[in-house]
């Protein structure tokens, strides 16, 4: 199979949510830093304190930006699955590129609509 982008993205989608199994809907508030080394293919067991602060600080950091974008409570969040894809997305962006900050100027396609979906501060 050749790879692409669509590809490696069904591959980490379904290595998260293995790393749920028995879930039956993946949310945002049950995103761990354990399951996020995962879907960055971090060894877990072997990431420093350090490395395990920025993770989480990276997970408040994405989590924020999706209610600051959509301008949703974190009820309505765990409504959607694909919140936490976007989740995902966006802390693998700020992570490959060590960045604490979101350019909205450039937001990841993938991200860019699925919070626009669901955006209600459409201003």
């Amino acid at each position: 199979m050749e790879r692409t982008r669509e590809n490696d993205y069904n591959f980490k989608y379904n290595s998260v949510c293995n790393s749920f199994a028995g879930a039956t809907q993946l949310k945002v508030s049950e995103i761990t830093v354990k399951s996020l080394a995962n879907y960055l293919k971090l060894d877990y067991s072997s990431l420093s304190e350090e490395e395990i602060l920025e993770l989480a600080m990276l997970l408040k950091t994405s989590q924020a930006f999706v209610k600051d974008y959509t301008d949703l409570n974190d009820e309505q969040i765990d409504e959607h699955e694909t919140f936490a894809i976007a989740v995902f997305v966006l802390i693998q962006d700020m992570y490959d590129n060590r960045s604490l900050y979101i350019d909205k100027n450039n937001l990841n396609r993938v991200v860019d609509m699925i919070l626009g979906m669901h955006s209600i501060n459409l201003l």
